[in-house]
């Protein structure tokens, strides 16, 4: 089926997930379509789909007649609307299986979040909605299998890092094109700066620009929220597969840390209700599961589970909420004592207690974290002194010895990875100190999106910087993402990059494939 071209464009489950139940709770005054102006689409942002489990999967989408409204209500009226939803077997909606009717909330910006059970396990469903006289386009999703299933095979994309000024989205039509049973995305949804704000590289050009100012309210991460999400390429990639989603830093403030916000100069007063405000707005425009929902004394817990039968459990991080701040800034250092403190944390105490006992009881044939920032070892200066980034893994070493040895827990382990705009295909050692210690694990990191402009098949220092760290086996500075086929046997990543991003309609290709084969860590080129 050709990936249909969809236009530009909270939670709230008020369904009980039965094929003609419908629960709503009191919402005054409720319309029954999108308003007086019926007119006007009000599905401009598109649909969305993720966290499946086995018998079920979460379905979304926000009402906006007109997305880039600067209070960030997309232009509709402040009142409740009721919307329909469906999920069928086929994409023509013959075989519906599960209904129900929701409630799109102006207090949630009018967007629906759906948590549809009742399904059969690994499955593709379609799924719409629908508010007076107008309809959704029509996702794709698929269930998980069956918990103690052996799936043959699973296709899965991972993405990182898509700032619109810097280009075109091609990269996820192409995740579109290619129809995964599941995306995995490590953040840098988008990016909160104000137009220009993000000219750090020097690009010739902003392709695009960001509306409004630098978000910091929630009004403003609800504007740039609808801003991506009204990208037909973007609601393409949504549209065509669910998606497994966890945060990173721009998705609240560059390169903030726990309870700190990147800039410290000066009184931050308002720091609690930025991080709160990016909190709620990405709540509503992720399709999360409610467990996921913040909590006023406890932030938003997005670590979690995605299981894939016994082929597959995904350890998803959270590497901002619960990390100490970055040792002595936040960019390259030689020589900092301070990042050498064993009590500095990445994951926090609860979490990393999570992940270890996640990994020491798995069943599954691979083991994967996605997770945000460079794990393995990289020295980016070819000199006689290492120089590390502190806000990667590299600024919390100790950390990254605490979960390097859960990960010699299990058989197979990968580490995914986004953050850096670049490719790159690494082994995670031992201890790196240690050229010649063992090979516990691998790293398969993603490049950006758009971030950094079309980029060149190699960066310029990365003959030096392969030579200085021979555990980072393979890289390259062009634009795309990775796509990761996993069988019983074997994880193959095929690096897809983009010849240009700063113009739209680039055809994707194969950069590079490396697997790792099962019981044997390491990467080996295909």
């Amino acid at each position: 089926m050709p990936v249909p071209h969809v236009p530009m464009t909270r939670r709230t489950v008020l369904t009980t997930g039965l094929a003609t139940g419908v629960l709503v709770v009191g919402a005054s005054p409720l319309a029954d379509t999108a308003g007086a102006s019926d007119r006007q689409d009000p599905f401009t942002l598109g649909v969305a789909s993720g966290d499946p489990w086995p018998t079920g999967v979460v379905i979304w989408t926000r009402l906006a007649r007109e997305p880039l409204a600067p209070d960030g209500f997309g232009g509709m009226p402040r009142m409740d609307v009721a919307v329909q939803w469906q999920v069928a077997e086929d994409e023509r909606f013959r075989r519906v299986v599960r209904r129900g009717r929701s409630v799109a909330r102006a207090r949630d910006a009018h967007t629906v979040n759906v948590e549809v059970d009742g399904l059969r396990p690994g499955r593709e469903y379609h799924y719409r909605f629908r508010t007076g006289p107008h309809r959704s386009v029509v996702g794709r999703t698929h269930t998980a299998p069956a918990y103690r299933s052996s799936p043959a095979s699973l296709r899965m994309a991972v993405a990182s890092c898509a700032q619109l000024e810097h280009g075109f989205f091609s990269a996820y039509r192409d995740i579109a094109e290619q129809r995964p049973d599941l995306v995995v995305h490590l953040g840098d949804y988008f990016y909160e700066y104000e137009k220009g704000g993000y000219d750090l590289l020097q690009l010739p050009r902003r392709i695009r620009d960001h509306a409004g100012p630098e978000a910091r309210t929630l009004a403003g991460y609800r504007l740039r929220h609808a801003q991506y999400r009204a990208d037909p390429d973007l609601q393409a990639a949504h549209a065509a597969a669910p998606w497994a989603m966890v945060w990173d830093d721009h998705e609240v403030d560059n390169n903030w840390a726990g309870d700190v916000p990147e800039e410290l100069e000066g009184p931050q007063p308002d720091w609690a209700e930025r991080r709160a405000a990016a909190f709620r707005a990405y709540d509503e425009h992720m399709p999360l599961r409610r467990s996921t929902r913040p909590r006023s004394s406890e932030g938003m817990r997005i670590y979690r589970q995605q299981q894939w039968g016994d082929l597959l459990t995904l350890h998803l991080l959270d590497t901002r909420q619960f990390r100490s701040d970055q040792a002595c800034g936040d960019l390259r250092r030689v020589g900092c004592a301070e990042a050498l403190n064993p009590a500095r944390t990445m994951l926090g105490a609860a979490q990393q207690r999570w992940l270890e006992d996640g990994l020491s009881t798995s069943a599954s044939t691979w083991d994967l974290l996605g997770q945000q920032v460079p794990f393995a070892r990289r020295d980016v200066d070819p000199g006689q002194d290492l120089e590390l980034v502190m806000d990667s893994w590299d600024g919390y070493p100790a950390a990254r010895t605490a979960v390097t040895a859960a990960l010699g827990r299990v058989t197979n382990p990968v580490v995914l990875t986004g953050d850096v705009h670049r490719h790159y295909a690494a082994d995670v050692l031992a201890d790196f100190d240690d050229p010649a210690s063992p090979v516990v694990a691998s790293e398969i990191i993603t490049t950006s999106i758009t971030s950094g402009g079309d980029g060149s098949d190699r960066h310029r220092h990365a003959e030096s910087e392969l030579r200085t760290n021979p555990h980072l086996r393979w890289t390259s500075n062009r634009r795309g993402y990775v796509l990761a086929t996993l069988t019983p046997d074997t994880l193959t990543a095929d690096f897809r990059t983009l010849p240009f991003v700063e113009k739209p309609g680039a055809t994707a290709s194969t950069a590079a494939s490396w697997v790792v084969e099962s019981g044997r860590p390491g990467l080996v080129p295909s």
